[in-house]
């Protein structure tokens, strides 16, 4: 299983929420980098440049979605 999928299983794990902020970046751009990958391998036609120009917004969105919401 790849690096960034493991990372997202400890999330569930809650130990996320418990790393400093430069961690939970790393996660969160392991995770995209995971994504990017994953379309990479795909049959799809991927422009790498342009994926790996918006793999910061992606990071920014998985720490966005990780977020946790008030009830």
């Amino acid at each position: 299983m790849a690096e960034g999928i493991k990372n997202i299983g400890n999330i569930a794990a809650h130990t996320y929420r418990g790393q400093p902020p430069e961690i939970q970046r790393a996660m969160a751009v392991g995770a995209a980098l995971e994504m990017i990958a994953a379309y990479a391998a795909s049959n799809a036609v991927v422009n790498l440049e342009a994926e790996l120009k918006s793999l910061s917004g992606y990071a920014d969105q998985i720490q966005e979605a990780l977020k946790v919401k008030a009830k």
